[in-house]
């Protein structure tokens, strides 16, 4: 009987799955999950605006990657795919709340029982989903002189070519983050690839928990790294001043002046510090 069940399942499947998905370019993935969880269903949300010059656009995610570049003109857009199977997409509203630092827009999930979600900046708000499985994924475009802020809980972050400052936070998902400015980001699992144009005035830090983290900065870079991890290695193709190697996973020194602490940090995987071309 053990050798006739997987084989009765199989049968099952196949009599009521239609052999016809295969060839429109379903994914047999895809054709169960409509089958156990119901058809997926989406909506789509746009929202563009002008911000003044030194703004910043935050966004505030739960289930879903988060996706910015440089915009060609003046206005930020935003794009939100909401996408949802047990549950209904419309229920998840996106929200723009605009305050004197520049504009956040939040994901915000139907409340089930206990004080309503609401977006607010920064640290501020409720985001609880309560095994909503609707996903939220933000494609957002940032003019040059205006700061990004991405955070986000399941899901990746992907920054590219921005010109201002950016930072991406996230617990399962990589991080990939290239800007001409400033940068920081953390994650929990995932790793973390970053390309800054500067280092800040402010100290920073790139910090995971499983994965690795590659940091490049430009050649005339000044800081004082701090960098550290228990399952890896630990290199820098700068030359660091007032060297202090603590342990063999565990590194500390200044590249060009020094400056602000640039803090370095994971559990499993290496540290990698390039300098750019």
């Amino acid at each position: 009987m053990l050798t006739r069940r997987p084989l009765l399942c199989a049968a099952l499947m196949l009599a009521v799955v239609p052999p016809a998905a295969a060839e429109n370019g379903s994914s047999w993935s895809s054709v169960l999950a409509d089958f156990f969880l119901g058809p997926e269903t989406r909506e789509e949300f746009r929202w563009s605006s002008a911000l003044k010059s030194g703004a910043t656009v935050e966004v505030k995610g739960v289930n879903g990657s988060v996706h910015a570049e440089a915009a060609r003109g003046r206005d930020v857009s935003v794009i939100a795919v909401k996408k949802g199977r047990r549950y209904a997409p419309k229920d998840v509203e996106v929200k723009v709340v605009e305050h004197a630092g520049g504009i956040t827009v939040c994901a915000v999930y139907p409340s089930a029982g206990g004080p309503a979600n609401e977006c607010l900046p920064g640290a501020g708000g409720r985001m609880n989903v309560r095994n909503n499985d609707v996903s939220v994924e933000f494609t957002v475009q940032v003019p040059d002189d205006v700061g990004f802020v991405a955070r986000t809980v399941n899901g990746s972050v992907e920054v590219a070519g921005l010109k201002g400052d950016a930072e991406a936070h996230t617990v399962n998902g990589s991080v990939r983050l290239q800007a001409a400015g400033q940068g920081r980001a953390d994650t929990v699992n995932g790793s973390i690839r970053a390309v800054l144009g500067r280092t800040g005035k402010q100290p920073a830090a790139f910090r995971t928990v499983n994965g690795s983290i590659a940091l490049s900065l430009p050649a005339d870079a000044s800081a004082s790294i701090r960098a550290q991890t228990v399952n890896g290695s630990i290199s820098s193709e700068f030359p660091l001043a007032s060297t202090r190697r603590l342990t063999r996973r565990e590194l500390s020194g200044t590249i060009g002046s020094g400056g602000e602490e640039l803090e370095l940090h994971t559990v499993n995987g290496s540290i990698r510090l390039h300098r750019a071309p």
